[in-house]
């Protein structure tokens, strides 16, 4: 079996319950992914999985690298679970019986060139429900809901050092990598505050390490009035699962951490607005997110959300202030309430 998933962080921690599924439908399936350089730093420790990271920003010569590792080879069956004219041309390298890909109503990019079967059609519902689609394509019908990904001793230790003599934390990953999906840093800091006054968590910023990320996180914590402990670029991937595995709760848009939080059981407080939460939120914790969508379709595209194209994004300018500080913490306030 061959999955090809290069991208996103989010999108990538989705197939992890495809590959469990898979692997409880045939203990001995070979599994290979094709998968992004970045991602694969996040589940390349997953057990049963021959991962082949591809360098998105390569080319022609990283197509050809893959052709000549893949060349003999030939699959019982390709999953083609992205949408991108980058993913469907990759898929040439891959010579397979069966090559499953999306329905007509969701293809795009010429998706329907590359493949000869497809998944049922499907309209709304989260882009986890399509992708687990795929395995039961296969005649897998029982799916496993488990995003399970061993962390390391070391990883763990590193968390632990972190957090040392605080006690409960909350982590905020506040930028998405998409710039009109962010929050003020005023809100996140108005947000933090009370999360550390009302609820007596100590606050933890994270992120990766570009200016960008590295600035946000400065401006929150500059705009706070009370302490927090800022690790915005000073983490790997398998450290942040390992420290939001210990974690109350997680805040972050819709962006990667979003996602990775299932990996590690943590319950999200989601502020979205410029995408729909119910198709791309953190599953499992999808009403309890900030939903300014609908509010943005109208506002912004003069329609009601359910007239709009699934998967339609509403990236414009001043899309996220349709959320305000009040809303997030009333949210926040819900959450922590109803968690044991």
């Amino acid at each position: 079996m061959c999955i090809l998933r290069l991208s996103a962080l989010g999108d990538v921690t989705h197939v992890l319950p495809v590959v469990h599924t898979l692997q409880a439908q045939w203990p001995d399936i070979q599994i290979s992914w094709i998968i992004g350089k970045l991602e694969h730093r996040l589940v390349g420790a997953m057990p049963g999985v021959e991962f082949l990271p591809y360098d998105k920003k390569g080319g022609w010569q990283a197509w050809r690298a893959l052709r000549r590792q893949l060349s003999g080879r030939i699959f019982d069956a390709l999953l083609l679970m992205q949408l991108s004219a980058r993913a469907n041309l990759l898929s040439t390298a891959v010579r397979a019986r069966r090559r499953i890909g999306f329905d007509r109503g969701r293809s795009k990019e010429g998706h329907s060139l590359f493949i000869n079967e497809r998944i049922a059609p499907a309209s709304g519902g989260h882009v986890l429900d399509s992708l687990m689609q795929f395995p039961a394509a296969l005649g897998a019908t029982e799916p496993q809901w488990d995003w399970t990904l061993p962390s390391s001793d070391a990883d763990r230790a590193w968390a632990a050092e972190q957090l040392a003599g605080h006690g409960p934390f909350a982590v905020i990953s506040p930028a998405s990598s998409h710039p009109r999906r962010n929050w003020r840093a005023q809100h996140y800091a108005a947000l933090a505050d009370h999360l550390s006054q009302r609820h007596g968590l100590h606050i933890v910023l994270s992120g990766g390490p570009s200016e960008a990320e590295r600035t946000l996180g400065a401006q929150i914590a500059a705009a706070m009035t009370r302490p927090c402990q800022d690790l915005t670029g000073r983490d790997t991937l398998p450290q942040f699962i390992a420290l939001l595995r210990q974690a109350r709760l997680l805040v972050s848009p819709d962006s990667g951490p979003a996602h990775m939080a299932a990996i590690a059981g943590t319950p999200v407080l989601g502020l979205y607005a410029a995408t729909d939460p119910m198709r791309s939120g953190p599953y499992g914790w999808r009403e309890h997110c900030v939903n300014a969508y609908p509010e943005a379709a109208r506002r912004f595209l003069g329609k009601d959300a359910g007239e709009l194209r699934w998967g339609t994004k509403i990236e414009q300018d001043g899309v996220m202030d349709l959320i305000t500080p009040a809303m997030a913490i009333e949210a926040a306030d819900k959450l922590l309430f109803t968690l044991p």
